[in-house]
């Protein structure tokens, strides 16, 4: 299944993508924790609208997405977790993941615009896997890791490299006003045979600069998770950027392709949709 948010009367909705077309289950599911939490009669609630009403159904023409998911309790993100872009940052590969955080401020939606602040002059892309939690997770071990996710989606931890190295905690480069376009929507595990071995790649106005495979990933999934969990507890809704590979501009050795107002960004993963993002000037 594909769940998705979009925007109604200035607040955002869940919706179901479906091969009809999309889906409004805002009635029954206002908000996407909810129908994530009871994702059982989601089914039902489906089968009902795709027989009997065609009214539940969006006009895709005038949709406009949110983020995947924007209720969550945390956005955790991990660093230099591909061992090409450990590689090309000269750094060596961490001995545990590099979490840090973003805030909901930063989360955006597919094709929405984002600003780029009047300060910033090393705005950059990073294309990464996001996962999805869906059940509560406490000290899970790597074997049941997996049994909390919910779904995965594409994401893009947009990052401005001065504000982010000014201090060591990196958040104020990474968690900027919409910096964490999330979607276009999230697709349910059971979709996803290996998270761990899925194509991923990054584009900026069409030209590739990102291309691997989260295999490369020096901590998978069930490990990302399981660490985690160790020291917090992980809840529905909550949302863990696993990282980015190789190609980002900040590991171009001169010349670095920084975004600039009127780029447009799409990151694609083997299974989980197309998420653009066009860069604009504040």
């Amino acid at each position: 299944m594909k769940l998705l948010t979009f925007y109604k009367d200035g607040k955002t909705r869940p919706a179901v993508s479906t091969d009809q077309g999309v889906l409004d289950i805002s009635g029954s599911y206002p908000t996407m924790i909810e129908a994530i939490e009871r994702y059982e009669g989601l089914n039902e609630f489906l089968d009902f609208a795709l027989e009997e009403n065609s009214d539940y159904y969006l006009d895709k023409d005038s949709l406009k997405y949110g983020p995947a998911i924007d209720c969550m309790e945390k956005i955790i993100c991990v660093g230099l977790n591909y061992q090409k872009h450990a590689d090309e940052s000269n750094m060596p590969a961490p001995e545990y993941p590099i979490l840090f955080s973003k805030y909901k401020n930063a989360l955006s939606g597919h094709g929405e615009k984002v600003a780029i602040p009047r300060e910033a002059t090393q705005v950059d892309y990073e294309a990464e896997l996001a996962i999805v939690i869906g059940k509560e997770a406490k000290g899970v071990s790597e074997e049941d890791a997996l049994d909390h996710v919910f779904g995965y989606a594409c994401s893009n931890d947009l990052s401005e490299r001065t504000f982010q190295m000014r201090s060591g905690q990196w958040l104020l480069g990474k968690s900027l006003d919409g910096f964490c376009p999330l979607g276009p929507y999230i697709v349910t595990k059971d979709e996803i045979e290996d998270p761990d071995r899925l194509g991923i790649r990054c584009s900026v106005n069409g030209v590739s600069r990102q291309e691997s495979n989260t295999g490369d990933m020096i901590f998978n999934c069930r490990q990302i998770i399981s660490y985690a969990s160790r020291y917090m507890t992980l809840k529905p809704g909550d949302v863990i950027l696993t990282g980015t590979p190789e190609g980002v501009a900040m590991g171009y050795e001169a010349d670095n392709p920084w975004l600039e107002a009127g780029d447009e960004v799409t990151v694609e993963i083997d299974g989980l949709g197309r998420l653009s993002t066009k860069m604009t000037a504040e």
